[in-house]
């Protein structure tokens, strides 16, 4: 054999190679195996990454310091030894605060009796808080996908945090915000990767609940009650979807997404369930808003299970000044890659009603988004609407995929263009020219000259101003 066959057979053999991982996803076998792998591995890094660690333990109310993490720290209580799945302790000169930490993956949920014993461990051995980690995700931040005795948190905290939130909280620290030591920075790139591995049995939100099939047909047929058994459960599901749209999608943007809440929401998450299921059972709706920085507005969501139609849409203010066709020209040059069955609605002053258009038929002429020339467009609203996905699950037609496409096709081509439109600076007057000694330059000269062109000067963007007239 010669020397280049005898190389090209080696170079083949070595793809089939593994490399070496930090934290290997082989050779978990079961469930038990699976959690004691990933509460050391996260743990571990916890306490080994500074940035990482300091961002995960603010979320759970710790203070700054030096941390150490702990696994399966044995307990007595009641005459038997309890080994919660690990413990946090964060230190400041002659302070500390520590946490007791439980976590589930896989399809495994949180037990409440087992939290309340944690708790009760806690209280006695002056612990600080229990966090818990697991795949549910709480409809809004703060929330706990659990119902604890509430007098079990008089003098101990329960936080929850999400495998989604603490990916997602990782990507961000050392894809763009950075971390400082470049072999702490692979550590956590190996952490990454292990949780994005199926096997980590960190998932993402990949199911709609047992009840969204019923729900589903009863919505359509216009059947649904408040009462119905599944309703309140799909709802609950609806805005765990959104919160990890928004997770996800702030990974890939690299910012904090938000759900875009009321004040009366964020008071009180009750009054956002209840308008939720009002909406289901009436309208057959379920919609929500995403809060992106830096973003025109609101990204709002909406469901539509009877039309068996998803849509995403943003608003945006017309620009202050220039005829209608104007201001339709500067938003038609801020949509240049949108998709041609984007819809348009446009608003006039004081107007209730409006001029609706694809934006195939705007491109090849404004006037169909004018009704009256007398009257001043204020405001578009553009909407993307597609088809729902019907399964449960996720995947190929599946209802959460379909609203994850959505949201990323509608922001990638719409939103991330857009930009308010900001009114010109002054311009400095020019001295007028005298051709006589007899009159002297007044400021007011030139003041009565009106220009008809200045009225159809091209409105600008922010990111305009410099380079367009």
């Amino acid at each position: 054999m010669s020397p280049v066959t005898r190389r090209e057979q080696r170079l083949s053999t070595e793809k089939s190679w593994h490399r070496a991982r930090l934290i290997p996803t082989s050779g978990i076998n079961g469930a038990d195996e699976q959690e004691r792998r990933a509460t050391s591995a996260l743990l571990a890094v916890v306490s080994s990454v500074k940035e990482f660690g300091r961002t995960l333990t603010r979320r759970v109310g710790a203070p700054g310091g030096r941390i150490d993490t702990f696994v399966e720290v044995p307990f007595e209580t009641d005459g038997r030894k309890l080994y919660p799945d690990g413990l946090i302790r964060v230190t400041r000169g002659s302070k500390s605060w520590t946490a007791l930490v439980e976590v589930k993956t896989g399809a495994n949920e949180l037990q409440v009796q087992q939290l309340e014993t944690y708790l009760d461990i806690a209280k006695r051995e002056g612990f600080d808080a229990v966090v818990t980690i697991s795949n549910e995700i709480p409809g809004s931040a703060g929330e706990h996908p659990t119902c604890v005795d509430k007098r079990k948190l008089r003098k101990v905290e329960l936080h929850h945090l999400s495998w989604t939130l603490i990916l997602s909280d990782a990507v961000m620290e050392k894809t763009h915000r950075g971390v400082a030591d470049p072999d702490q920075a692979w550590i956590l790139g190996e952490l990454i990767r292990y949780l994005e591995h199926p096997k980590s049995g960190a998932l993402e939100f990949d199911d709609m609940g047992p009840h969204w099939v019923e729900t589903r047909n009863a919505a359509r047929a216009g059947t649904l009650r408040s009462t119905d058994r599944g309703a309140s459960a799909i709802t609950a599901r609806f805005d765990q979807l959104l919160r990890f749209i928004s997770l996800r999608l702030g990974r890939e943007l690299g910012t904090d997404v938000q759900l875009a809440l009321s004040r009366t929401e964020a008071r009180d998450p009750a009054a956002r369930s209840q308008a939720l299921l009002a909406d289901l059972t009436d309208n057959g709706r379920l919609s929500g808003a995403l809060r992106i920085p830096d973003a025109v507005g609101p990204l709002s969501l909406c469901a539509d299970l009877r039309a068996a139609q998803i849509s995403a849409t943003v608003e945006i203010a017309a620009p202050g000044q220039g005829r209608n066709t104007t201001r339709a020209r500067w938003l038609l040059r801020q949509l240049a890659d949108a998709p041609e069955d984007l819809r348009i609605d446009a608003y006039t002053r004081n107007g209730r009603s409006s001029m609706s258009a694809l934006l195939r038929d705007v491109r090849e002429n404004t006037d169909v988004l004018i009704e009256d020339r007398n009257r001043e467009l204020r405001r578009y609203v553009l909407h993307l609407t597609e088809p729902m996905g019907t399964k449960r699950g996720n995947g190929r037609g599946s209802f959460i995929a379909s609203m994850t496409d959505l949201v990323d096709r509608f922001y990638t081509q719409v939103v991330q263009s857009l930009r308010p439109w900001t009114p010109p600076a002054p311009q400095m007057r020019k001295p007028q020219q005298t051709t006589t000694d007899t009159t002297a330059v007044s400021s007011q000269d030139g003041s009565d000259n009106h220009d008809p062109a200045a009225d159809d000067a091209e409105p600008t963007t922010t990111a305009q101003s410099d380079s367009e007239p």
